[in-house]
Parts: C-alpha cells; structure tokens; sequence
C-alpha cells in the first residue's frame, strides 16, 4: 500500500511525463502541474478530447505506447523528465514505463501525483465509499462562489467549472481522496470529510475490517489542528468518529471531529452512537421541489444560527453531502451565507444522475452507481422525482468480485424500481470469476419481483435492453441507466429510440 513517504517534491519537477493521460484522474494533475510551470508531456493509447486541451495548454502528447516516446518527449522539449506519472493501467509491461525504468526516472502513481502539486496549498479532502466525486465537485463550486480561487482535482467534470481540475491562487487545494486502492494515504489534509464507510473493493482489500482500517489510518495523518468531517448517520463512519476520538491524547494531538446529519425528528432511527455527540451541523427538513429535480434544506448549526439551501441536487444523500460540505467551508472560513449561496448554485457533475434529455415528458438520467448503497441512493432519488410515475432502469453490473460480494444487496436496491434490465458484467481490470454473472442478481430478482416485471429475471443485450426500456416509458416517468462501466454509451440510442417511437 501506497504511503505519504513516497511523494515527490514538487520543486524538484520541471519536466513530468504522465502514462494514461486521457484519464480524469491523470489528465487532472497534467492541467495542474501544466498551471504551475512545469513541463508535461504524455501518452495514451487512445486519442481522447481531453488530451486536445492539454495540448492547447501547452503540453506534448502522443497516442499509442512506444519506448520511442519516452525519449522524443525529452528531445521535443529540450528537457529531461524528472518524473513520470502513471495511471493504475500502465502497468509493469508498458513499453514507456520501462524506458522510464531502464533510464532510472522515479514512476509515481497518479495519487503521488496529485500530492506533489498540492504543494504550498492547504488541503480538503473528500473520501468515503460513495459520494465522493459529487462531494468534492460540492465543495469546488462552492468555494469558487464564495471568492476563494480553490485548486481542485475531482472524479469527473463539473457542469459549473466546465473542468474536473484546475489551478486556483487561494490557499486551498479541494481533492478527492480515493480508497480503492489505499491512495488516500497518500494525502495530508487540513479538512477531510468522510461521507461513509462499508464494504466495497474486497478485490482489493480482502476483508470488511481492512476496509474500516484504512480509513482509521488515514483519519491519523489530517494535520493536527485540523478537522475531520463525519457524516454520523452513516454507521462506519460514525464508528470512525468514536475511534479517532478514543484514540486521541495530550501527547499525541490529533484533528478534531466534527459531525453532520439529520437531526433527530426527521429520523430518529439513524441514531446510534453518533447521538452521544452533538451534530455541529444538523439537518431539520428536506422539501423537495415541485419539479422533483431538486430540494429546499434547513441546515441548523450547534450554535442554534441555520441555513435554507434551495440544492439543484435531488435526494437525502445529497442534502447530507451538501451539510458535510457546508460545515467544511464554515471550518475553512467561509462565512456559511456565502458557502449556502454557494452550494445552491452547483448543478452537477458528469454521470452523478445527470440529465441527458426530455423527450415526450420522459426523463433519461445517467448515474455512475455500482455499489448497492448508491444504487438504492439513485433509484431512490428517482422515484422522489417521479412522483408516482415509473422509474424504469437499465443496470449494468461492474466487476466479478463486486457482484459476487453483493448480488443479494444489489437486486434488492434494483427492486425499488418499476422495472430493470441487468447487463452483463462489466470485467474492467479483472478477469472473470467462474460461476460468477449476471444471473446472481437477476435470479434474486426472480425470486422477488416475477410478478411486477418478468424481463428483470433474465439478463438483457444491450440492445433488446434499449428496446425493452423505450417500449416501457410513458409520459411522466424515468428512464435511469446505471453502473460504472459503459452503460451511458446507451444513452444516445435510448433518447433516440424514444424520438422515433414517439414520433
């Protein structure tokens, strides 16, 4: 596991070469370090349009690997590279990473990256297991609004920003922090808000406990005289907050915790241990818009002072991302007015139930959900804007282990919806597991919900599931495509389908 020992210095770099930069994680520190004067140049294997705009900041990118281009990059420039940056899929046989090798040029992962540029900044970080490209985006928009010119590096564009990442000249630097991989460490913030902790990435981490560990570890390394940001509805997260208060003492200081959610009479069943504690910022009602799309939230802080925030954001895990950035920025010195106004000027980020068009009242949202809690989030949301109409989803599972771990969870979130299609499993970066597919979920479902709906008990095509879903849509309801993979490479031909059959 990565650890904040191997971060490079930011001073030493005049020349980085990044592996994967078309990615939104690589392709985000290229535009930071490209801001703060250090040559960049970089490969992908694919032609991508964010690898354009690099270009038309300055950088040098090739497409396609080759060893070549690790020595046409230091001739093209007149530099050598100092570093290079990879992403998790330039592994150990990628030809540039062993020109880099051979020449003794330290590689770093993206994460390392990322630190090295948040050099000279104070940091907020956003880490849980879900929420945290939307959290994070939160706090971009809303420290942007608020007049502090943040840095920021987040998991996908943001409508508002028109960007996933830039350079800011204020003092703070807002990034993602991502656990899948135990990256997260390598980070130490100023602020941090945890969103949640469950199980998730068991490919990777082997059990529930090492998950909750990683977490406890990084919770170590935010600054002394900073904040730790709990959402103390979410069970693991709450548990987080008890420990890093436990384990706190005179000789060895650590950062204060500070807790978020919703104030006991909107559920009283949320509380557990948290409810020992004061929430420092509670919420005390959600009133969702007439349109569905969006809700009205009172935010009381302990001091008894509070906040209405008309969020375009539809769902009470948006109200509760909304507090934790809230309560943040308040920590950070924004006055919360500023940080309120801020939050309710966000509109989104890419593939976080975004909207991707109305064709005869029928709405056709994308979401990136792929764990059962974000799923169960979604078509939760989905059915709050329906309002009694249907929800009709197309799921595509992503990766063999996650649905091996989850098949009873994910079909019994997919149940909350009118009517499902499952895809095949998106493999990603594994290999298929014997006796592991898509019939886990949809044999659940069968069990379950074969009198509502009996084209959930089979897995679909891709294209009987376009098919299938348009013929389903009337007017008012919701057409959501879900999962990590590509199944919003469907969207297109689902809006197009709809046009003709209501044509």
């Amino acid at each position: 596991m990565m650890t904040n020992h191997d971060i490079p210095r930011l001073q030493d770099i005049r020349h980085a070469h990044f592996l994967g930069i078309g990615g939104v994680g690589v392709s985000g520190v290229a535009r930071i370090l490209l801001a703060r004067g250090i040559t960049v140049t970089g490969t992908d294997a694919k032609d991508l349009p964010v690898m354009q705009q690099l270009r038309e900041r300055g950088a040098t990118i090739y497409v396609g690997y080759q060893a070549e281009n690790f020595h046409h990059a230091q001739e093209q420039t007149g530099s050598t590279i100092d570093v290079v940056i990879a992403s998790t899929v330039a592994g150990a046989n990628n030809p540039e990473r062993q020109a880099a090798e051979a020449a003794g040029v330290p590689i770093y992962h993206r994460s390392q990256g990322l630190a090295a540029a948040m050099d000279g900044k104070k940091v907020l970080t956003v880490a849980g297991t879900h929420g945290k490209t939307t959290t994070s985006s939160m706090a971009a928009v809303t420290f942007s609004h608020a007049g502090a010119q943040p840095s920021f590096a987040v998991g996908a564009a943001i409508a508002n920003l028109g960007t996933n990442a830039d350079h800011g000249t204020g003092e703070w630097f807002i990034a993602e922090a991502d656990e899948s991989d135990g990256s997260l460490l390598n980070y130490t913030p100023d602020i941090s808000i945890i969103t949640n902790i469950e199980a998730d990435h068991l490919d990777y981490y082997g059990t529930e406990a090492a998950v909750h560990q990683v977490f406890t570890d990084f919770a170590t390394q935010i600054r002394p005289d900073g904040a730790l940001v709990i959402c103390a509805d979410d069970e693991g997260a709450a548990a987080l907050a008890q420990r890093h208060r436990d384990a706190g003492t005179a000789q060895v200081p650590s950062a204060k915790v500070y807790t978020y959610g919703l104030a006991p009479s909107m559920n009283p069943t949320v509380r557990t241990n948290s409810h020992t504690h004061t929430l420092d910022l509670a919420i005390t009602d959600i009133q969702p818009d007439v349109t569905g799309s969006g809700q009205q939230v009172t935010y009381q802080f302990s001091d008894g002072s509070s906040q209405t925030v008309a969020l375009a954001t539809p769902g009470t895990h948006n109200a509760l991302n909304a507090a934790g950035v809230l309560l943040a920025a308040v920590l950070a010195g924004i006055p919360s007015a500023d940080a309120a106004t801020g939050l309710a000027s966000f509109t989104g980020s890419a593939r976080r139930f975004e909207h991707h068009g109305t064709v005869n009242d029928i709405r056709v949202y994308d979401d990136y959900a792929h764990h059962p809690t974000e799923v169960h989030a979604a078509i939760t949301a989905a059915n709050t804007m329906a309002a009694g109409n249907k929800v009709h989803v197309v799921f595509q599972p992503h990766l063999f282990s996650r649905t091996r771990d989850f098949a009873q969870e994910f079909a019994a979130a997919l149940s909350l919806a009118s009517t499902v299609r499952v895809l095949e499993i998106y493999r990603a970066r594994e290999t298929p597991i014997e006796g592991v597919t898509a019939e886990l979920i949809t044999d659940q479902l069968a069990r379950e919900l074969t009198a509502r709906y009996p084209q959930s008990t089979q897995v679909a095509s891709r294209e009987a599931a376009v098919k299938s879903v348009v013929q389903a849509g009337t007017p008012g309801d919701i057409i959501l495509t879900l999962g990590a993979g590509d199944v919003n490479q469907l969207i297109e031909a689902i809006v197009a389908g709809l046009n003709q059959h209501n044509s």
